[in-house]
């Protein structure tokens, strides 16, 4: 298929009719491009100028295979920035707020990186290899911001895209299928631990890890063009094991409580207001962007909390919101809700929101404005469940 040709795929239907995606040469496609066509995809979103299968047409099915089984997701869209050379270390310290003086090589840290005013760019599990590390980045040009912080500081590193896509395999089962293709010894690598290996000739880095709850692994492609042969592999290790496409599920990381950045964040939000307290270090002599302001913020406490929302009646949408939606207390908006979904496990509707601390503290109930109307709600400590 010629890129620079427009090309139609397919979007979820709205209430004025259906949507398409026009596709340009601005929008890259994975290297498991062709086969999640293959293997039904029926929707697509765009995140880090890449197309993302969001479903393969049963969500409930999608739901159920990482929930009891196994499901395999194309997530090349998690780009990585590599920085190596002699600074690499001070250059990564520097643009994490997070303490890594005790960093091994094969370990990965869920890291902040935030700019001078605290404000939270990106959440990326930070990967340290043999000798670079990998920001595996959410949504954002965190490349550029990499490059700029290195180059003003003069940090003597090489800041590059590298030919990675990662491919994950979730569920209970997912450990025994890639046990099944790599042997026993995948079973000893801790979480977020990772590891360089080999599928026979198609260069890989192991990393357990995953944007559900569930457990598994993503298997960082090294070379673009063996995409294919690396989904055929997985796909066919599975097989006895009921395994099947699927994607980040819309359900499951709002019932986990997963942050996503750029949906559950507004532009000013800080790391404490994105429920990432725990993985800022303010007590550190280490130095790093915004830790001033942040040691700050940790001690008067953040503005707003991230929470989960119980409301009462129907879920407006099976799908992710697109835009978020006011909350208010006695008519006042005090916030706004950024995810909502009819959990099977839970039998009620739940939601996630960025509310006024000193609101949520007080525990009262709320309004939430949502396109069936206004609905009660309470808010709730994540995950829940």
């Amino acid at each position: 298929m010629n890129m620079n040709a427009p090309t139609v795929f397919p979007a979820p239907v709205s209430s004025s009719g259906s949507i398409a995606l026009t596709m340009s040469p601005r929008i890259r496609r994975s290297p498991f491009y062709e086969a999640t066509v293959r293997d039904g995809v029926t929707h697509f979103t765009v995140y880090n100028k890449m197309l993302m299968p969001i479903s393969f047409g049963d969500l409930g099915a999608e739901l159920y295979r990482l929930m009891q089984g196994v499901s395999m997701w194309d997530v090349s869209v998690e780009r990585q920035v590599e920085v190596s050379g002699p600074d690499a270390h001070a250059c990564v310290q520097y643009l994490s707020a997070r303490d890594l003086t005790k960093m091994k090589v094969g370990q990965g840290k869920y890291v902040a990186m935030c700019d001078h005013a605290g404000r939270l760019l990106n959440d990326p599990i930070l990967l340290k290899l043999s000798d670079r590390y990998w920001f595996s980045l959410a949504d954002s040009d965190m490349l550029l911001w990499v490059r700029a912080v290195a180059a003003e500081k003069g940090f003597d590193v090489t800041v590059c895209e590298p030919d990675v896509s990662p491919l994950a395999v979730q569920g209970p089962l997912a450990e025994d299928v890639i046990a099944s293709l790599f042997g026993e010894s995948v079973r000893a690598i801790k979480y977020f631990g990772c590891v360089e290996t080999q599928l026979d000739d198609i260069p890989l880095v192991i990393c357990r890890s995953g944007w559900s709850k569930q457990g598994g692994f993503e298997l960082f492609l090294r070379d673009g063009a063996k995409g294919d042969e690396l989904w055929n592999r997985v796909k066919e290790a599975g097989q006895p094991f009921g395994i099947g496409p699927g994607a980040p599920n819309h359900v499951e990381r709002v019932v986990s409580g997963l942050l996503s950045w750029g949906g559950d964040t507004t532009p000013d939000s800080n790391p404490f207001e994105a429920n990432m307290g725990k993985y800022v270090d303010v007590d550190t002599p280490v130095d790093y962007i915004g830790k001033a302001v942040l040691q700050k913020v940790a001690k008067e406490g953040p503005a707003r909390l991230f929470v989960g929302m119980l409301l009462d009646g129907d879920a407006p949408s099976a799908w992710p919101l697109t835009e978020r939606i006011p909350v208010t207390s006695n008519g006042k908006q005090v916030g706004t809700m950024s995810a909502v979904v009819y959990s099977p496990r839970m039998a009620r509707t739940i939601g996630l929101a960025q509310i006024d601390r000193l609101v949520v503290e007080s525990g009262v109930r709320l309004e939430v404005h949502s396109p069936l109307g206004v609905q009660g709600a309470v808010t709730t400590p994540l995950p829940f469940i």
